[in-house]
């Protein structure tokens, strides 16, 4: 880890000035932290607020802004005036990712910050992640220093341990959207069901939970160690869910899988 560190501080050191995308996760938060150590003043975090952003994630990533020293903007996205975004397709991460990285490189020109990161790293090309590709589109503007030296989700972790960085080990939690199923156009009044439902369920499950958002269906995905304590829970779940606006709540005995609204796509075409 020593030399992966040294790396990736050299790495960001060779940029010269930065702009860090700043979700309030593990992977964000931790490049934040690294381009304030290597960088000074002349890093700074950006975290594009949204409806497709969660209240505690934007709370996150506040307080990860804060631990890691450095300054912290906030704009606005305005996702869902995007078309593409709110078709929802399996294009929608590509189409979100790379409006959201124009409009960061177009702050970074002309605030004078040469170079803009993300915090993707080598694990996060074992899923279907379209939002990849519109990161490479706009390099070499757009970097991914993690991706660049080699450091995987577990590298990520052990150093957010080292420097006493709350979401050391925080679950993933990919945006709101990524709950609601492909072809069912985003609103923000569905974007407000899921984070209401998850709110909920939460607190009666430790590990991954995702609420996926089927229309007038809800369900339900918890760790398998969760998946008994959401179930004797089902009556007051259900209740809320349908206070929420949800017609079927149902629990996923598969449990928690990331990503597993691309399954649909997998079936559909025999792969991604």
């Amino acid at each position: 880890m020593e030399e992966k560190l040294a790396a990736l501080l050299a790495r960001l050191k060779a940029c010269g000035s930065l702009v860090v995308a700043l979700s309030g996760g593990v992977d964000s938060s931790t490049l934040a932290k690294a381009a304030a150590l290597a960088l000074g003043d002349k890093a700074v975090a950006i975290t594009a607020r949204s409806e497709l952003l969660s209240y505690d994630e934007l709370a996150d990533a506040k307080a990860m802004a804060r631990a890691a020293g450095i300054r912290h903007i906030l704009v606005d996205a305005h996702d869902l005036d995007n078309p593409d975004i709110v078709r929802n397709d399996k294009e929608r991460c590509y189409h979100c990712k790379r409006g959201r990285f124009e409009k960061l490189c177009a702050w970074a020109r002309e605030n004078g910050f040469s170079r803009v990161a993300d915090g993707g790293n080598l694990d996060d090309k074992g899923d279907y992640r379209p939002g990849m590709r519109a990161i490479e589109e706009l390099s070499p503007m757009v970097v991914s220093p993690f991706m660049e030296c080699g450091w995987t989700k577990a590298d990520i972790r052990a150093q957010a341990r080292a420097w006493g960085l709350s979401v050391a080990d925080k679950p993933s939690a990919a945006c709101l959207a990524s709950r609601v199923v492909y072809g069912l156009p985003l609103t923000a009044a569905r974007l407000a069901q899921v984070e209401a439902a998850e709110k909920l369920v939460r607190s009666f499950a430790n590990g991954q939970l995702r609420v996926r958002h089927h229309g007038n269906l809800a369900r339900i995905e918890a760790e398998g160690e969760d998946i008994p304590k959401v179930a004797a829970y089902r009556a007051e779940i259900a209740a809320v869910l349908k206070e929420l606006g949800f017609t079927y709540v149902t629990l996923d005995l598969g449990g928690y899988r990331m990503g597993s609204t691309n399954e649909a796509l997998s079936k559909r075409r025999g792969a991604f």
